[in-house]
C-alpha cells in the first residue's frame, strides 16, 4: 500500500470495489431466496451479508456520486 497513484486510479479503484460490492449483494440475496424454505438458519445469514454488501455498495455510491441517495 505504499503505492503512490493518482485520482483517476483511485476513481477507478473505488468503481471496481463498488461493483464488486454489489455483484456479491446480488450473489448473497440470490443465495437467500434460495435457502429461505430448506434452511431458514443460512438464509439469514445469507440475508445479513446482504446488508452488509448493500451498506458496503450505498457508501462507495456516494463517494463516487455525491448526494445520489
Amino acid at each position: 500500500m505504499t503505492d503512490v497513484v493518482d485520482s483517476d486510479e483511485l476513481l477507478r479503484r473505488i468503481q471496481r470495489a463498488r461493483a464488486c460490492a454489489a455483484e456479491e449483494e446480488r450473489s448473497w440475496r440470490a443465495r437467500s431466496d434460495e435457502l429461505e424454505a430448506s434452511d431458514p438458519a443460512a438464509a439469514r445469514d445469507a440475508a445479513v451479508r446482504t446488508v452488509a454488501y448493500e451498506a458496503v455498495t450505498r457508501v462507495l455510491d456516494e463517494v463516487l456520486r455525491p448526494g445520489s441517495r
